[in-house]
């Protein structure tokens, strides 16, 4: 993928960089895996807004993912690259030799005409997607399942990719785009590759316009509030923390830095093998 810079004529053109979409070969998306995608605007089933800063943005269509590549044994040819506007990895059109299609996501290096195919015993090439047990040890990997069945779950954005280290008592440990080494029963499946468009960190929208076209309302700082609606509004002038000094928190008090909000003896804990951070040891 490459980005496209601009002259800067403006100064909302001076520093913005957006996605040359060269490897696009299909305009508009297949009729039959799309469904309509309706806006929430940051609100439940109530109407009570419970994720702010959501609203607006241009209308869009929900692109029907094949997360668990549920066609089996059977060779696929990839027929278009397609944009996705509802996350940052471009897709691939798939047609089977029966006849069916379906959408993946697009790793990089994959190009229209290749063949991909899913499997316990296949080859693995870029594209094809298989048990972690028929893996080789070092290969780069993506939509990976946390759970056999359940469907891809991990490394889904752009450019992402999580590494296949070792295997051992029906466990694969995988390092995950976070750092984190985690068990993973063998038979979850995982696509080979790193996700496709790895440029999309790269972009600047250049104004605050294609902010609200992707659906995001402005993001008000606290610390300019009035204390009545946030704990860090007031004082006199720019302050630290407000008011007073404190640590920054939430408009409803909680912690907003360092504080800890994964559960205590969670489950999963059993499978990490390595944290994300790992304390580096004291001298």
């Amino acid at each position: 993928m490459a980005l496209r810079n601009f002259r800067p004529l403006t100064p909302a053109q001076r520093f913005k960089q957006t996605p040359a979409y060269d490897e696009i070969t299909k305009k508009g998306p297949e009729r039959s895996l799309v469904e309509t995608l309706k806006k929430s605007g940051g609100r439940n089933n109530q109407g009570r807004l419970t994720s702010r800063h959501i609203g607006g943005g241009h209308k869009q269509k929900y692109r029907i993912i094949d997360f668990k590549r549920r066609i089996r044994g059977v060779e696929a040819t990839v027929e278009a690259i397609e944009y996705d506007p509802n996350r940052s990895a471009r897709i691939a059109l798939l047609k089977y030799q029966t006849g069916e299609k379906s959408y993946i996501l697009a790793p990089n290096g994959l190009q229209v005409g290749a063949k991909v195919i899913a499997g316990d015993d296949v080859a693995p090439d870029i594209g094809n997607a298989l048990p972690l047990k028929a893996i080789p040890l070092g290969t780069v990997i993506h939509n990976l399942e946390l759970i056999p069945g359940r469907g891809g779950q991990i490394a889904r954005s752009a450019g992402q990719q999580a590494v296949l280290n070792n295997r051992e008592a029906g466990y694969a440990l995988v390092r995950l785009p976070s750092g984190e080494i985690r068990r993973i029963h063998e038979n979850s499946y995982a696509t080979i590759g790193q996700v496709g468009n790895t440029d999309h960190m790269n972009v600047s929208s250049g104004k605050a316009g294609r902010t609200r076209w992707l659906g995001r309302r402005p993001h008000v700082r606290g610390m300019v509030m009035n204390p009545i609606d946030h704990p860090m509004g007031g004082g006199q002038g720019k302050s630290k923390g407000g008011g007073g000094r404190h640590h920054p928190v939430s408009p409803w008090g909680q912690l907003a830095k360092g504080f800890k909000t994964r559960r205590h003896h969670h489950p999963s804990e059993a499978f990490i093998v390595e944290r994300r951070k790992s304390k580096s040891k004291k001298k």
